[in-house]
């Protein structure tokens, strides 16, 4: 079997991958992620807040 990999090249540079600070309503976690649809590491929850 083989495999070729087909995903496209994208150039990113480090300042466009700024994390941002959240915390969890539900649990009280506080982490940072990228992204629009950030859920909580610790119980999967979507109720998150930017710190």
């Amino acid at each position: 079997m083989c495999f070729v990999d087909t995903s496209p090249s994208v150039d990113i540079e480090a300042s466009d991958l700024d994390a941002v600070g959240y915390v969890c309503a539900d649990c009280g976690e506080k982490f940072r992620a990228l992204g629009r649809r950030v859920k909580c590491p610790s119980c999967q929850g979507t109720n998150v807040k930017r710190e």
